[in-house]
């Protein structure tokens, strides 16, 4: 007996083989068909137990048909794949009710693992309802890594669940978290950024919470506190590591008893208010040097989301790039080309203020320079200007292989030993254990340094690198490392 059956519908006739013949050898039943019509009329039919399609089909939009077999056939998996990887497609899939979408090239033991899952699956789970059809999209990418962000914030739409996003600056922790709201179950309430580190440490309890008169100098009337404003939508903590521990404490309680109080209240508010916190440092640090509560970070961090940098995408410049030029002629500047050397020398820059970054160089082409196509010679001066700029010709890259340059990032010259130190190893792997031994070598100068630039006074070198004095000294120790105090 067959496992299940599955109708396959795409209109390339090479994929409609690849996946008869990968989800037969695993046991399932398999029917392809070309076109809509045919799927539709399959589906009416009551056949199938699955539905793996493609989006864009001779004769239909598969996005049209969806919400009629969910209407005649709610509960029946469907799969939806698609050559166009962006945002919206992630977004339209989930809305439109489908289990999973899968960006086009994809893995034949993801579809079958993806597979097997929905098949297993309790039926009558409800599907997400419709959300905003606008195509602003507010992010942009095709890379694999961004493909499973895409996928991993269609899962999360129809939830309420907390999330933790990390990245570093630039990355678009705010789009992302907009994104969560704007296209989210609560779309129709108030989305409420807060940025932690903007905000005196002595007013974000009253910022988030609110006051009563009195309540301190100062607070000469009652305010609402975000909290209160973001009641029925979503609150945005950006940079949630910069929160002080009196305000982390007042945060823990709303998260586990749905309540709060004001600054100088005594009578506790219900709230019904979605958490997006968002930071750019690690915080398992932070609660190692008992400056962040642990208990509250595995609260908030009931889904982490981590953004890539920029550089681990560079593919998705050109589009990057593209978007920004559109964004820049509707605020009535002209919009211009890169030539393909232009481009290329911007894929190879490291931006180290990612997409932050890349918007302000583009919007910088459009305000200085007259010329309607970009050349290289261009970019290549306008990153020569930039804060820790990094050689975009090849000539640059070639000077760097026999020594670091002097506007050579500290993640550029460790890419460039790994580059070296695997070289030698073309036939096979080094043996295992890379990680500590890497690590281990970095951390010996570093310490070394800290201890150094401290006269040997190991307090005030713990300090300065922010560890604790104890893990400091076990370091030493461990890297038998010559600690030597120098008079000043």
């Amino acid at each position: 007996m067959p496992n299940g059956h599955i109708i396959v519908a795409d209109d390339d006739a090479a994929i409609r083989t690849v996946l008869n013949q990968a989800l037969s050898r695993a046991g399932y039943e398999v029917r392809t068909t070309s076109n809509c019509s045919t799927l539709w009329r399959w589906v009416a039919q009551g056949e199938g137990d699955l539905v793996i399609t493609d989006v864009v089909m001779p004769d239909e939009n598969v996005f049209d048909l969806l919400p009629r077999i969910k209407r005649v056939r709610p509960e029946l998996p469907i799969i939806v794949m698609s050559a166009q990887n962006t945002f919206m497609t992630a977004i339209r899939a989930s809305e439109r009710g489908a289990y999973e979408y899968l960006p086009k090239p994809f893995d034949l033991k993801e579809l079958t693992a993806i597979v097997g899952r929905a098949l297993s699956r309790p039926r009558g789970a409800p599907a997400p309802g419709a959300g905003p059809e606008n195509e602003d999209i507010p992010l942009v990418g095709r890379s694999p890594a961004m493909q499973e962000i895409y996928r991993a914030l269609a899962r999360l739409m129809p939830t309420d669940l907390t999330v933790m996003i990390t990245g570093e600056s630039g990355t678009g922790k705010e789009l992302v978290a907009r994104a969560l709201h704007d296209y989210g179950r609560r779309r129709t309430g108030p989305f409420v950024p807060v940025n932690m580190a903007a905000i005196p440490r002595d007013l974000i309890e009253s910022e988030l919470f609110g006051h009563e008169k009195g309540a301190f100098t100062g607070a000469l009337s009652r305010s609402a506190g975000r909290f209160e404003q973001a009641e029925g939508g979503t609150l945005f903590l950006d940079e949630i590591g910069d929160m002080p521990m009196e305000a982390q404490t007042r945060l823990l309680r709303v998260l586990q008893q749905g309540e709060y109080t004001t600054v100088g209240g005594r009578v506790p508010i219900k709230t019904n208010v979605r958490i997006i916190a968002a930071t750019n440092k690690d915080l398992r640090v932070s609660i190692q040097q008992g400056i962040f509560r642990e208990d509250l970070f595995f609260r908030l961090n009931v889904v982490p989301l981590r953004l890539p940098a920029l550089r681990e995408r560079a593919e998705d410049v050109p589009d990057l790039v593209r978007h920004f030029f559109v964004l820049v002629e509707r605020e009535g500047l002209t919009r211009k080309t890169l030539d393909a050397d232009a481009m290329e020398r911007l894929k190879r820059y490291r931006w180290p203020g990612n997409v932050r970054e890349l918007e302000n160089l583009v919007r910088r082409l459009a305000a200085l320079y007259p010329q309607e196509t970009i050349t290289g010679p261009v970019i290549e001066a306008e990153l020569d200007t930039l804060p820790l700029a990094q050689p975009a010709t090849a000539g640059n890259g070639a000077a760097r292989k026999n020594g670091a340059s002097d506007s050579e990032t500290l993640s550029g010259a460790v890419e460039r030993h790994l580059a070296d130190y695997f070289s030698g190893y073309r036939d096979t792997l080094p043996p295992p254990g890379l990680y500590h031994r890497i690590l281990r070598e970095i951390e010996g100068p570093l310490i070394g340094a800290a201890l150094a630039a401290t006269r040997g006074n190991q307090i005030r070198a713990a300090e300065l690198l922010g560890v604790n004095r104890n893990t400091l000294r076990k370091k030493v120790r461990d890297l038998d490392l010559q600690v030597f105090r120098t008079s000043r």
